[in-house]
């Protein structure tokens, strides 16, 4: 694993969410040279995947939680019952 990609694995959802939004900021304001666009692109993609393996975890936690009145589980239910799987 190289530096960059130890670096965005140590990053809080929320570090990494702001770091995703500053490499967009910068991408979509066009002032960027193409060789330093092509890395911000793919550390862009690499803060998205990360982001993307947090929220996974935390709907895995939500659905494990679920229990029925008297403590024990009652199976599992889905973050958004409304959304398509």
């Amino acid at each position: 694993m190289d530096e960059t990609a130890e670096n965005i694995a140590a990053m809080s959802f929320e570090d990494a969410l702001r770091a995703l939004e500053d490499v967009v900021r910068r991408l979509e304001g066009g002032e960027v040279p193409l060789d330093e666009s092509l890395t911000l692109y793919e550390r862009g993609e690499a803060l998205r995947k990360h982001c993307q393996a947090r929220l996974d975890a935390a709907q895995a936690r939500i659905e494990k939680i679920v229990a029925g009145g008297d403590g024990k589980p009652s199976g599992t239910v889905p973050l958004d019952p409304d959304r398509d799987n």
